[in-house]
């Protein structure tokens, strides 16, 4: 019997993963880190594994995110030089799209403003505007990008997508590489990451990013939490260079209670809500690279740790 282990520092995801594996892939044993099969894994499921878990597992062969990323690997810095593959969920686009969806409507609409004015019992109609006069731009053209850009510039917004190479969309206007990156921001009013984590696009957030925005756009980040500089956040907040902030991802999961940008004003904290794979289909996609690894067949969804997808 094929072993797998489950990696992670949030035990009530642990037990859900288990119950989905118990469910979809029953010829499999699948363990957690304490127990005595762990040292017979050969495949390890992880999400924010912890510091020095994988070099501990002698017979490992494969490394699998349980998400579409993979940065959160990197929360394991011993982790052994082995092939890494992660979660393509079909109904990730979907989800992803729906949040995205919310985020332009809730600032294109102005309910950033009314929120607040409810808060304060202040009766004040936000201005209207065309969809075609808000300007939006997708940083990050894969799969979900792509699918964000185009499904927004079909509801009639202004769409710019920017990607570290050439994309073609229609009624999408694209942008590739640094020598592109001020064209596509300037002016923007809300911008949208969906870059993966590499060592290029690390704080890319920041008081350069946000000063080339037009005053009080808004920013989604369903990229990392390591691609927001959030002291530049915080300034950009306060002199009103942005207006909002909404954030789904962090570099700490759960965000700590006591963490400032809780209470920072303008920022909306969700909790990695944005899209994510069901459990069940984690569960079928590890299960069937196990028979792949066990059949010395190609793997599905490798993924190139250096460059970071």
């Amino acid at each position: 019997m094929n072993t797998v282990v489950l990696l992670a520092t949030d035990e009530g995801l642990l037990a859900s993963l288990k119950r989905s594996f118990q469910r979809e892939a029953p010829e499999l044993e699948v363990v957690l880190a304490d127990e005595p099969g762990a040292q017979r894994a050969e495949v390890a499921a992880c999400w924010f594994p912890p510091a020095g878990s994988l070099a501990r597992l002698p017979n490992l062969k494969l490394i699998h995110s349980v998400a579409a990323g993979i940065d959160h690997l990197q929360h394991d810095p011993q982790r052994p030089a082995l092939p890494v593959c992660r979660v393509v969920d079909p109904g990730h686009r979907q989800g992803m799209t729906e949040y995205v969806r919310w985020a332009v409507i809730h600032y294109h609409r102005g309910f950033d403003q009314v929120l607040r004015q409810h808060r304060e019992q202040q009766w004040q109609r936000p201005v209207q505007r065309a969809a075609a006069s808000f300007k939006v731009g997708v940083m990050g053209l894969g799969s979900l990008g792509s699918a964000i850009a185009s499904d927004l510039a079909g509801a009639g917004y202004t769409v710019r997508g920017w990607a570290r190479t050439g994309k073609h969309l229609e009624k999408v206007t694209t942008y590739k590489g640094q020598e592109d990156f001020a064209a596509f921001l300037d002016g923007l009013d809300l911008l949208v990451n969906l870059l993966p984590l590499t060592d290029a696009t690390r704080g890319i957030l920041c008081r350069e990013t946000f000063a080339a925005l037009a005053p009080g756009a808004a920013i989604v980040n369903c990229g990392r939490g390591q691609h927001v500089l959030a002291d530049d956040l915080a300034q950009a907040l306060a002199c009103g260079q942005l207006r909002g902030a909404m954030l789904d991802v962090f570099e700490k999961e759960p965000l700590a209670a006591e963490h400032p940008l809780w209470t920072l004003p303008g920022v909306i904290v969700t909790p990695h809500m944005a899209s994510a794979a069901s459990h069940d289909c984690i569960a079928r996609q590890v299960a069937e690279n196990v028979r792949r690894l066990s059949q010395g067949e190609p793997l599905l969804n490798t993924v190139s740790v250096a460059l970071g997808y």
